[in-house]
């Protein structure tokens, strides 16, 4: 997917330089033709997201950017569609990540506030118009030319109609390290608790330069967070220790709401609220419908597994028996070998359903063991035989799943490109998060 040989896109942006690339989308600086502005352009691959099922998320993304018009957000200014291509025009933030920033070693203590404050401000925003980011993280931090913090990525944020009759949210979803406990077990969560347990983790993050909760073993910090386990380092104030411990609280009925936050003296020393921009809802759309075509909702009434695959039930074998060691499952060591493992919210019929998909879409056959175990191998010989991949699925909690995806027989390199080129594509819509993404 390359930019416009004529480097003008619809005779109204002149585009430059590739900003970034993700598993469909390319970004790209561009000027707007006639006024000189600065822009950024997402260019998507309109067959891409047809097939990867992402239609709902990208017009829910368009909806969220309508409501959400704040000077700590980032501003979506129009969307427009060609034959095969989406594009979404939204406001260039040359500052990067603050997650860059972070990386070259932790911030003091009234800078984390400084940033901290203008999350929080974009965020009860965002709350106040019946928005829910879910994927809080510094890598979806952006900073302006002024230091100004800026949300992006609204890809997986829901919208009210989306909240079931019990009135909470169901779908897994997030970046695990950031995610509060309550997501990851099947009884539904608030929304905003879930937001702020995030926050809590960015603040501690901003501060320390390192994860709250983090372990080579999967199980082990799922068990971290689940239970609110961490330890704030030495040169945390003790107000600030006192915060995050609010914030983190795995129980979200005890976890401080944005009110009780924003009457917090650590929080209001020195905050400068920003008034939000005029809300303007007439942002220039293409007709989103017609632009993909026909479509149903993927969203989301998950499917009962009709049989459960080897139940390793994490949170309760770890707490009971604190010896116990899952190392050979997912210690970092393992990435060595042709093999890799990725998180799943699917039931393990729709894992399997779709590995055999993949498989008849490249010829394989396909041999199952069980309801949690298959293997594919391919018809054509390579280098070293016929191109073979296990496949094995383990349950974490009843929502949530691990599965193991290795090499079984012929060329590794042949293994490793066809994993990347063809198998995690194919596989973007029930993979919550690879575990080498950590």
């Amino acid at each position: 997917m390359e930019a416009p040989k004529a480097n003008v896109l619809m005779g109204k942006y002149e585009l430059g330089k590739q900003l970034g690339q993700g598993n469909f989308a390319k970004v790209y600086y561009a000027k707007h033709l006639k006024t000189g502005q600065s822009v950024a352009i997402k260019v998507m691959d309109k067959e891409k997201i047809m097939q990867i099922g992402m239609i709902e998320q990208i017009k829910r993304e368009i909806s969220v950017m309508r409501l959400v018009r704040h000077p700590n957000i980032v501003q979506l200014y129009e969307v427009m569609a060609s034959k095969t291509k989406i594009y979404f025009v939204m406001e260039y933030v040359k500052g990067g990540e603050l997650f860059n920033k972070v990386q070259k070693g932790k911030l003091k203590e009234h800078e984390a506030r400084k940033y901290f404050q203008q999350l929080i401000s974009a965020v009860d925003f965002c709350h106040s118009r019946g928005v829910y980011h879910r994927d809080l993280k510094p890598e979806n931090l952006l900073l302006d030319e002024n230091g100004d913090l800026k949300i992006s990525d609204f890809g997986l944020s829901a919208l009210p109609e989306q909240f079931r009759q019990d009135g909470l949210l169901h779908t897994t979803c997030g970046t695990p390290a950031y995610v509060a406990p309550e997501v990851i077990v099947k009884k539904g969560y608030d929304g905003a608790k879930a937001d702020i347990w995030s926050c809590g983790v960015i603040l501690f993050v901003l501060m320390a330069g390192y994860l709250p909760f983090h372990d080579a073993n999967l199980m082990v910090m799922y068990r971290k967070i689940y239970k609110g386990e961490f330890k704030c380092p030495p040169w945390f104030s003790s107000t600030a220790v006192k915060l995050i411990s609010s914030l983190l609280n795995p129980n979200p009925k005890g976890r401080i709401t944005i009110p009780r936050l924003m009457e917090v003296h650590w929080f209001k020393k020195g905050f400068k609220p920003l008034r939000p921009a005029v809300q303007d809802d007439e942002i220039d759309l293409v007709d989103v419908d017609s632009a993909f075509g026909s479509s149903s909702p993927e969203e989301s009434q998950p499917k009962p597994a009709e049989s459960k695959p080897t139940c390793l039930n994490a949170f309760d074998i770890i707490s009971q028996s604190p010896g116990f060691n899952l190392s050979g499952l997912f210690e970092k060591d393992n990435v060595r070998k042709a093999e890799s493992r990725f998180m799943s919210t699917q039931p393990a019929s729709s894992i399997i359903s779709k590995l055999e998909e993949i498989a008849k879409l490249f010829r394989f056959s396909v041999k199952k063991r069980g309801d949690s175990r298959m293997k594919m191998q391919g018809t054509v010989s390579g280098r070293k035989g016929h191109l073979a991949i296990a496949a094995e699925i383990f349950e974490v909690t009843p929502s949530l799943f691990v599965v193991e995806v290795s090499k079984a027989g012929g060329d590794t390199l042949e293994y490793n490109n066809f994993c990347k080129q063809e198998l995690r594509p194919g596989l973007k819509d029930i993979v919550w998060t690879w575990h080498d993404e950590q």
